[in-house]
């Protein structure tokens, strides 16, 4: 599912008269922010969505509820007396590569997008969200495990707060009573601080300000500023930081061509 096209396939120019992104990567750390401006896209009219942030029609894949899937499965075979298959019974995964596989898992999501309907993007925005921390393996792992029909279409938007904002809103967010849930889902300070306190992000942005080398191929990447917490209270301020990014990014986007 990685690597580049096979000999005489040929890569596909992602370039064409519509104004909206293929593919937006949104990464960070957790509780930076990422699923409330999931929620603030969905608020907006497709109208307005399309000319100020460069988003059509979207559908999200998000690594959280196939890795959610994975403890709930756990917990039943742990009643009913079978061993479990991902996770430890203090709910970390019992191997790295599964990080891996989430990823890999994304990608064939998606794949499956583009089978049924080789048109999809003239009409859908696919938003791809996750968080990796150093602990297991970074953004660097994560990009390494993205296909190249993913990469060929991608353009990153991420959010940069400190971990300790991180943990401060992970605290104010987390509802025990509905732990699934994409928008109030949480961790315990001493997971967060395990596999998420430091991020390779820096590392793999730092040379150019513009684009992240990842198999060969030259992303285009922007960063939301997001330590003042514009995204918790959604409103005005959220919207004009989002659209200032989301234009630079469209203009690297549509350069790359």
């Amino acid at each position: 599912m990685t690597g580049r096209p096979a000999s005489g396939q040929g890569e596909i120019n992602i370039m064409n008269n519509k104004n909206t992104f293929d593919i937006l990567l949104l990464i960070a750390r957790p509780a930076a922010g990422k699923s409330e401006i999931i929620d603030y896209l969905k608020r907006t009219d497709l109208a307005t969505r399309r000319q100020r942030f460069h988003i059509g029609e979207f559908e999200e894949i998000d690594d959280f509820p196939m890795l959610w899937t994975w403890f709930e499965e756990d917990h039943i075979l742990s009643e009913l007396g079978h061993p479990r298959l991902h996770t430890t019974e203090d709910s970390y995964f019992k191997w790295p590569h599964l990080w891996d596989v989430l990823i890999r898992r994304i990608c064939l999501e998606y794949g499956k997008r583009l089978r049924d309907n080789p048109a999809y993007h003239n009409r859908f925005t696919t938003i791809i969200e996750f968080a990796r921390g150093s602990e297991h393996g970074g953004f660097a792992r994560a990009f390494e495990h993205l296909s190249w029909e993913v990469l060929q279409r991608a353009a990153i938007l991420y959010i940069n707060v400190s971990y300790e904002e991180s943990l401060r809103k992970n605290r104010k967010r987390f509802n025990p009573d509905r732990a699934d849930s994409i928008l109030e889902h949480g961790l315990p300070d001493r997971k967060l601080e395990r596999l998420y306190k430091e991020s390779d992000w820096e590392l793999v942005s730092a040379a150019d300000p513009e684009f992240i080398t990842i198999q060969g191929q030259q992303v285009p990447y922007v960063v939301f500023e997001n330590e003042d917490d514009v995204t918790t209270a959604p409103g005005e301020a959220l919207g004009n930081r989002l659209a200032e990014v989301l234009e630079r990014l469209w203009q690297l986007y549509h350069a790359r061509g």
